[in-house]
């Protein structure tokens, strides 16, 4: 007959949190407190956000909008009454200083089918690659005007986001020479009504082309450094 399992007094043997030492049990205590109360902070930024204007978020906008964006922005276009209906792709091109004096102006360089090649046929593509380019391009449009002049410090603050995007894609050489100027465009495709459909659209593509930037050792990936 196999002897008894070995018993605490009075009961079962003390099992998960409560076998534990007490600091032990006091350092998991803490560390659940703490994760809940990042989880609330991040929950409540994000809602403040998303949600209509209300006293707390038109008071702390500032606080809401420097946590949110722009990694973590949310919009509600993939739904009614207004889901998205046309594509939109980013182009860019820019203006190279040559070593003998000469400058050149590239073509345009299609950065979203950039993206769209690293995402094709990747089973666990990044979020880098599926979002960085979209949602800095839509920070970009909703603070400019339809001229293209920023729209207060968000307006600049997305300017530099967009060069600092570009930057990282062209590098400072480019062509033999050293960039100096950039130029992004957007090409707006609407998405043609289905064959069965007896709706009509014009697919034909809307071109929105930016002013001139120029480059500084601050949009250079590392900041220049």
């Amino acid at each position: 007959m196999e002897p008894a399992a070995h018993q605490a007094p009075g009961g079962e043997g003390m099992r998960g949190i409560a076998a534990l030492s007490l600091p032990a049990r006091i350092f998991v205590a803490i560390s659940v407190a703490v994760v809940t109360v990042g989880i609330a902070f991040h929950v409540a930024m994000v809602f403040l956000q998303t949600a209509p204007d209300n006293t707390i978020s038109k008071r702390h906008g500032e606080l809401v909008d420097s946590y949110v964006y722009p990694e973590f922005e949310r919009n509600w276009k993939l739904f009614a009454p207004n889901p998205l209906q046309q594509n939109v792709a980013v182009h860019a091109r820019a203006t190279v200083a040559k070593p003998d004096g000469d400058t050149e102006t590239t073509g345009w360089i299609n950065l979203t089918a950039m993206d769209g090649e690293a995402i094709h046929g990747n089973p666990a593509p990044s979020h880098t690659q599926q979002n960085e380019l979209r949602r800095a391009w839509e920070f970009y449009v909703d603070n400019h005007d339809e001229k293209g002049k920023p729209l207060g410090l968000r307006g600049r603050l997305s300017e530099q986001y967009i060069k600092r995007i570009v930057m990282l894609r062209f590098g400072p050489e480019l062509n033999g020479g050293s960039v100096e100027r950039i130029q992004v465009r957007s090409v707006i495709t609407p998405v043609a009504p289905p064959e069965w459909s007896d709706e009509r659209a014009d697919v034909k593509p809307r071109y929105a082309v930016q002013p001139w930037w120029q480059v500084t050792s601050a949009d250079l990936p590392g900041g220049g450094k």
